[in-house]
């Protein structure tokens, strides 16, 4: 089986060395970055996960990760040692998938990994041969075969928990979706209360880039008090 290639950045020499090391021992490939600028030279194709230290000289975490997102839906995960609430709207807001908080421990960080990455490919592959489109609310079309979100022909740069959110909400119109539902059944790990606000605002990042009037979500309706729905 080939090796899945990390990219992550730290400022910090000796948490790249860590990283490093808890990384290969796993046997993943890695390649380091000291900032943000160096991410954005090192990444390429071959990379199946980035990871991000928030506040790093020069570029910082959040812009290298806005950037990525321009043309790239490679997972991320931001390091960080900030904890509030508004840092983590912040971080998901910039197009990341998920946030560990420092310290963390060998065994938090490779399960979030392993997640991530199962979460990007075997999503990918259970999907596979369906051989159709789902249309929704009019203009937009998913393939599931290529993870492909179009409006009016033109394609629309999900990340992969955006993506897998649209999905499930467009598989199954009509129907309500709880926060609950939707991160379970996304990120397939239990459900806490504090995991709304990253539903959230993964929602909105969709609406935005669906182009909807923030006063008049025409994509991902909101039942108030119950969930989300397609019509």
């Amino acid at each position: 089986m080939e090796k899945k290639k990390i990219l992550y950045a730290d400022d910090d020499p000796e948490i790249r060395e860590a990283l490093h090391l808890l990384l290969s021992c796993e046997g993943y490939d890695t390649v380091a970055a000291a900032n943000g600028e160096e991410v954005l030279q090192l990444l390429d194709d071959t990379v199946d996960l980035v990871i991000l230290d928030v506040m790093m000289p020069g570029m910082s975490g959040y812009t290298a990760c806005s950037r990525i997102r321009e043309n790239s839906t490679v997972p991320i995960l931001f390091l960080t040692a900030k904890s509030q609430d508004s840092d983590m709207t912040l971080g998901f807001s910039s197009g990341g998938d998920d946030y560990l908080v420092k310290p963390f421990s060998y065994s938090e960080l490779i399960n979030r990994v392993k997640a991530m990455l199962r979460r990007y490919y075997v999503y990918g592959s259970k999907t596979a041969g369906q051989n159709h489109l789902i249309h929704c609310c009019g203009n937009i079309e998913i393939d599931p075969d290529r993870s492909l979100v179009t409006q009016e022909g033109k394609e629309i740069l999900l990340t992969d928990i955006e993506y897998r959110i649209l999905y499930l909400l467009a598989s199954h119109p009509r129907m309500i979706f709880s926060v609950q539902n939707i991160y379970e059944s996304v990120w397939n790990e239990p459900y806490y209360y504090t995991s709304n606000n990253l539903v959230m605002v993964h929602i909105r990042n969709i609406r935005r880039k669906l182009g909807d009037d923030p006063q008049n979500c025409h994509t991902i309706r909101t039942v108030w008090g119950r969930g989300y729905r397609i019509e």
